[in-house]
């Protein structure tokens, strides 16, 4: 006969059998959902696809990837005028060796420039203009860039300049502030009895003729704000006029060890759109603000290093020449953005500009 104790005895085993299967079994399958998430989050991990950025995402990626497309090069400050409101003064008298020159462009060319300006002071300065014209056939015939050019003021080039080295030279800019033989020497735009102007029709003529594509550089300053240039620069005809708000650079042209006084040259906002405003009918005006040139130019000095202007002075970082470029282009200042803004990435080169010369 079966006690009733006994059989509770027997039924609590039973019981507790079963929950520990019911245990074991609710267990495995918390481990099997567990694991099957894991090997979903992972599996979605590795084939999801890469994230797209939003077009401003983009823009400040690529801003942080700046690319030397276009070079200023002042690689003398030695010059044989005395504009009064230069911000490239003639603190010195030094130029590089030509092979450390060249060493330096050809850094450049391998970091991504596709085009070189050579200026000064007056470049035409150096060696009689000999060391410019062998740096621009370099540019050209070897390191193979798309545009190089000059910035200068016309007077010390000669013909046989153009007859040495007018093949390599893709834009000859001449720099000229007044059609007014009074006002240029006013501004210090003169040397001696030399006639500017002349100049700068001897010069336009030369590009003519050795296929050269002719350009204006202006600043508009108290002096000629009021000047209208409208008939003077169709008649030269340039493929670019470009137009500058007289601006202060600390050190240079403006401060307590500055070569210059350039505050009686300064003209307000209102004023440089003024002399824009009159001028609207010449298709070639590429206006420049204060605000457009400090920031939007690749400036390298005659050590090679890139300059930043944003503070109103000349910051220098270390030479290309010591460091590299993607090194010293980090201290530049230079803004990608605004550079194309200005309209700095234009044809600039001779051959695709299609001149009737």
């Amino acid at each position: 006969m079966v006690t009733s104790s006994k059989i509770s005895s027997t039924f609590a085993a039973m019981l507790m059998k079963i929950r520990s299967i019911v245990s074991n079994l609710f267990t495995s399958v918390l481990m099997l959902v567990s694991g099957s998430r894991a090997q979903q989050t992972l599996f979605t991990t590795r084939t999801s696809p890469p994230k797209t950025h939003s077009k401003e995402e983009k823009e400040i990626s690529d801003s942080q990837l700046t690319t030397p497309s276009s070079v200023n090069y002042h690689f003398t400050r030695q010059c044989n005028y005395k504009c009064g409101f230069c911000f490239h003064t003639a603190k010195t008298s030094f130029v590089l060796p030509i092979d450390e020159a060249k060493k330096g462009l050809l850094l450049l060319k391998q970091a991504g420039m596709e085009k070189i300006n050579f200026s000064g002071g007056e470049p035409f300065v150096h060696q009689k203009g000999d060391f410019l014209g062998l740096l621009v056939k370099y540019c050209k015939d070897e390191l193979k860039l798309a545009s190089v050019s000059i910035v200068s003021n016309g007077s010390l080039i000669k013909e046989t300049w153009f007859q040495k080295y007018g093949d390599y030279l893709d834009i000859l800019a001449i720099s000229c502030d007044s059609f007014d033989e009074e006002t240029n020497k006013a501004i210090g735009r003169s040397q001696g009895r030399k006639s500017h102007l002349d100049n700068l029709h001897k010069v336009r003529n030369w590009c003519r003729e050795y296929k050269v594509a002719f350009k204006i550089n202006s600043v508009v300053n108290t002096f000629n704000v009021e000047e209208d240039m409208s008939e003077r620069i169709s008649v030269l005809n340039p493929v670019r006029w470009k137009v500058f708000q007289c601006l202060l650079i600390e050190g240079e042209n403006a401060g307590e060890n500055s070569l210059r006084e350039a505050e009686k040259f300064v003209i307000s906002d209102q004023q440089f759109q003024d002399f824009l405003d009159r001028h609207k009918s010449i298709k070639c005006l590429v206006p420049e603000s204060n605000q457009k040139m400090k920031d939007s130019y690749l400036i390298l000095d005659e050590y090679m290093r890139f300059l930043d202007c944003r503070e109103g002075r000349k910051d220098p970082s270390k030479s290309i020449l010591d460091v590299g470029v993607e090194e010293a282009i980090k201290f530049s200042g230079f803004d990608e953005k605004m550079f194309r803004i200005r309209g700095g990435k234009y044809v600039w080169s001779k051959a695709e500009m299609k001149l009737e010369w």
